[in-house]
């Protein structure tokens, strides 16, 4: 036999015969405790419910946020009067060019309206942003919004009627 013949099978030999090695440790002597949950692993009891807390009465609002709050909605309401007021002029002047071709005189004069009308609806969005920054801006300091979000609300009402006014009369002038 040459000498690397030898080298050669000690490879396989050690490879045969480490499975035997193990098998030798793998007698089946003894019990073996289960792998089940024990009484001790299960979690069992309850926590205590904590007692319900009411929400705190809302602070009293600054007079002089009320003060401010109170201007934009003026504002808002000033600029929905006249609206409302110019409203009925601009609906006969689209009533009128209705059907009428682009352009044409009758609807240059309603479109002319329109934009009176969309120019008075700009002043209460102006009042509804200066609502939206003051909101943003209180609850960035965690401070309670909920007069804000009030005021706001009364001129959200105020710019959605506008629009569906505009909305309507722009529609039937297309027609």
């Amino acid at each position: 036999m040459s000498p690397c013949y030898g080298i050669a099978m000690r490879p396989i030999l050690l490879a045969a015969t480490v499975p035997l090695l193990l098998s030798a440790c793998s007698s089946a002597q003894g019990d073996f405790p289960s792998l089940a949950r024990r009484p001790a692993e299960r979690v069992s009891g309850t926590a205590p419910v904590a007692p319900s807390t009411e929400a705190p009465a809302p602070a009293p609002v600054d007079p002089q946020l009320a003060g401010t709050l109170d201007g934009m909605v003026a504002q808002a309401r000033a600029a929905d009067a006249k609206f409302r007021a110019n409203a009925p002029r601009a609906r006969a002047l689209v009533g009128a060019a209705a059907g009428s071709a682009v352009a044409s005189e009758s609807w240059a004069v309603a479109t002319v309206a329109l934009a009176d009308l969309e120019s008075q609806r700009s002043q209460a969005m102006i009042a509804l942003a200066d609502l939206d920054a003051l909101y943003a801006a209180k609850g960035i300091e965690r401070a309670d919004t909920t007069a804000i979000a009030a005021a706001r609300d009364r001129v959200i009402t105020i710019v959605s009627e506008q629009d569906q006014v505009l909305a309507d009369l722009k529609g039937r002038l297309r027609s």
